[in-house]
């Protein structure tokens, strides 16, 4: 697969996130399209890698989402814990915007 409609730019919020679930070439992705503090976009894996919960619930501080549920915190660009209790990375997905349209392309992780 390639690059597919995830959502539109209006709907994530400043210093905030969406949750959408797209279609992967092995099936259902979850993913948290954020945009950081500088209004920069992002797609990360909705799913924390340390509690299994929706980080999209999560606040989102600088180019950081937090997870809700134990404090973990995930660099959005490279998907790497910044903090414990997650040591795992979640996956990191390809965004480009044509327009108003925000692509993501889950079949080829960063």
């Amino acid at each position: 697969m390639s690059a597919q409609l995830a959502c539109l730019t209006a709907d994530v919020p400043v210093a905030g996130a969406l949750r959408v679930e797209l279609e992967g070439a092995s099936g259902k992705v979850e993913v948290a399209v954020v945009r950081d503090e500088d209004g920069q976009l992002h797609a990360i894996s909705d799913v924390c890698s340390h509690g299994a919960v929706s980080l999209s619930d999560g606040e989102v501080e600088g180019c950081t989402v937090e997870c809700w549920l134990h404090g973990s915190r995930f660099d959005l660009r490279t998907g790497k814990p910044l903090s414990p209790p997650a040591v795992r990375p979640v996956p990191v997905y390809p965004l480009t915007v044509d327009g108003e349209r925000v692509l993501v392309d889950v079949d080829a992780p960063l």
